[in-house]
């Protein structure tokens, strides 16, 4: 039989050393081979060792070529209009070539390097708009790749990638608003 290898991603190493010591106290006697599996996936947010797996065979992209993105904008003063002087995203643009490139500019504003929970994501999301759909902003940050999270929306986390060139001088404004304004 082939072995498929599965790629395996803990965010805290303490809560699943935690989760594991827990789960596996319940187990009397030495664990086998699927209780392992069981009790290695149920640490990372999933139900058991079937859930991972077709969770993983779901998130492994089909091969097709990748979308072209569109063009940048080429107004910068248009798209920072969508920007009060904070840095604060005043409203979503209608127009589907400005919504990366503010969605980049609230991605900018969020912490590098830091697991969240679903409620301080939205705190930092709502912190970098005037206006309340924070939740469309989060939804628009993980489908762009910008944002990662578990499984069960547990814990988001930042996803560290270069600004595009096309983007770069948007997104260096709108963080420099946002420092001026701090």
């Amino acid at each position: 039989m082939s072995r498929n290898t599965l790629p395996y991603y803990a965010d805290d190493i303490s809560a699943l050393a935690r989760s594991l010591a827990q789960q596996l106290g319940e187990i009397e006697g030495p664990p086998g081979h699927l209780q392992l599996l069981n009790a290695l996936s149920r640490a990372t947010g999933y139900r058991n060792f079937q859930s991972y797996r077709a969770e993983h065979k779901r998130s492994v992209p089909l091969a097709r070529p990748a979308p072209v993105p569109p063009a940048a904008p080429k107004d910068l003063a248009a798209l920072l209009r969508f920007f009060d002087d904070a840095g604060r995203l005043l409203r979503w643009p209608t127009k589907a070539s400005h919504r990366l490139p503010c969605v980049l500019g609230v991605w900018a504003q969020l912490p590098a390097r830091l697991a969240m929970s679903e409620r301080e994501i939205n705190q930092w999301i709502g912190a970098a708009l005037a206006f309340e759909d924070h939740v469309l902003i989060r939804r628009e940050l993980v489908n762009h790749g910008l944002l990662a999270r578990t499984p069960n929306g547990s814990v988001y986390r930042r996803v560290e990638q270069p600004v595009p060139e096309t983007h770069a001088a948007l997104v260096a404004e709108v963080c420099r608003r946002g420092r001026q304004q701090a």
